[in-house]
């Protein structure tokens, strides 16, 4: 029997539930898909089609002996390398990683999609060391963007974005510390999640940056992502970071709308540093809302370089072992971020952490007078794979560390953000940064359901 899959999640685990069809249909299918796309995408660095297939059998037997399902009863979906799957060392994207043993258990997040009835296709590719806002790997290759396969996915979790993007699965599980999964669903045109730091457990997950890095979803649409998010809440004490907090569903919530909710423009820098076109689809994100308020928040700048440092130092510390035995096994690019950071003084850092307080100050001000702030995601569409400068203002910058010039600052903070892509008319997409305060998650969701409803991530035709 051949399945054709919907791209829808919901979908999915509904036909299986009704026996309309089996999960394990649905995970054959799934797997042709990856062997027929994958090739020309390069999303998945490892299949685990015979693990996909006991998955799906435990589903099938447990819906034939009327047992719960779950809400992602025999979904298929993927991981970015970087969390732990039993059986396979966690690449993190490295080459060095390679020669770690097997995995145990599995991450914390992936056992909870198991339970959930989620069926895992395997591993998929990301930045070396999640150090990347591009989607590139001098080890394994560049996952390419599937809207135009000479462009960027964004990184670092661009093997996620790519395998959703792509429909060979309807969603997929990623990591964000600077902006690494906001970038890349801005660029694949997804919908994405930050969720606030602490929220989602990190157990078995490869990290970055401890005191900024976060975990969360890709999807194609809004009740898709809630379903996932949803799924993946709950406090795990072998995550030092997770803040043990009741559970705040948030589907039920998720057509409320925005009407009530006090909505600001991020103007200022979020303008300044965006090129005319992200400017357009932030303003017909917020003419959709019907939002004329801009806020202009201050120090932002420097928000983006305590971001830096906090990487930068936290980073280069977590690596510098492998610096000092493995130096030649690092992609050079990554190596000589991480050597930098080594370098870095530490009244530097310390400054830096200074400044962070006064930051979250600052913000929790802004946060009294409004409960959602938009602002753009990056400040283009995705560039060419070979691109390596870019005009913003007057200034011609260096491509790639510059992708996250927008997302950078309020990734400091820990913040919800959820990521919206909005088409203006091009055959790309720009992206929208829906923001709210610490552990709003739900009025994040419901903004983003406002403008997915209003037809602002369809593509339109020429």
């Amino acid at each position: 029997m051949t399945v054709r899959l919907p791209n829808s999640a919901r979908a999915i685990a509904a036909a299986v539930r009704s026996g309309n069809v089996t999960a394990c249909e649905v995970a054959q299918a799934a797997l042709s898909r990856i062997k027929q796309d994958n090739p020309r995408i390069n999303a998945f660095v490892s299949v685990t089609a015979e693990r996909a297939m006991r998955e799906a059998e435990a589903v099938d037997a447990a819906r034939k002996s009327g047992a719960d399902l779950g809400p992602l009863a025999g979904v298929p979906y993927a991981a970015k390398n970087l969390f732990d799957i039993e059986g396979l060392p966690t690449l993190a994207g490295s080459k060095i990683n390679q020669t770690r043993p097997p995995a145990r258990r599995d991450a914390v997040l992936i056992a909870r999609m198991r339970a959930a009835g989620a069926v895992l296709l395997g591993g998929v590719g990301m930045g070396e060391y999640a150090y990347d806002f591009t989607g590139q790997n001098a080890h394994y290759g560049a996952a390419r963007n599937p809207l135009d396969l000479t462009r960027m996915t964004g990184g670092s979790s661009g093997g996620s974005a790519a395998a959703v993007a792509s429909g060979m699965v309807p969603l997929a599980l990623g990591s964000d510390t600077n902006g690494s999964i906001r970038v890349p669903s801005a660029f694949c045109g997804l919908y994405g999640l930050r969720s606030t730091y602490g929220r989602l457990p990190r157990t078995g997950s490869f990290p970055l940056c401890e005191s900024i890095d976060t975990v969360g979803p890709f999807a194609t649409s809004t009740s898709d992502l809630v379903e996932l998010y949803d799924v993946l809440q709950g406090y795990d004490a072998g995550d030092a970071g997770c803040v043990d907090r009741p559970l705040a569903p948030t589907l039920p919530e998720l057509d409320k709308g925005a009407a009530g909710l006090r909505i600001a423009v991020a103007g200022g820098y979020f303008r300044a540093n965006a090129q005319p076109e992200a400017v357009a689809a932030l303003e017909l994100a917020a003419a959709t809302l019907g939002v004329s308020a801009e806020v202009d928040i201050p120090d932002v700048a420097r928000a983006r370089a305590a971001a830096y440092l906090h990487t930068n130092a936290e980073s280069s510390a977590l690596h510098l072992d492998r610096l000092r035995k493995q130096a030649a096994d690092f992609d050079p690019d990554t190596r000589e971020r991480f050597l930098a950071g080594a370098l870095l003084p530490a009244s530097w850092y310390i400054a830096a952490q200074r400044f962070r307080r006064r930051f979250e100050e600052t913000m929790r001000g802004v946060f009294q007078s409004w409960d959602i702030l938009l602002a753009p995601s990056t400040p283009f569409a995705a560039p060419p794979m070979d691109q390596e400068t870019v005009v913003l203002g007057d200034k011609e910058l260096p491509l790639r560390p510059n992708i996250g010039i927008l997302t950078q600052p309020v990734s400091l903070i820990g913040l919800p953000i959820a990521a919206v892509p909005v088409y203006t008319g091009g055959p790309l997409p720009f992206g929208i940064q829906v923001i709210g305060k610490p552990w709003r998650e739900d009025l994040c969701l419901r903004v983003a359901r406002v403008l997915e409803q209003a037809g602002l991530g369809v593509r339109r035709e020429q």
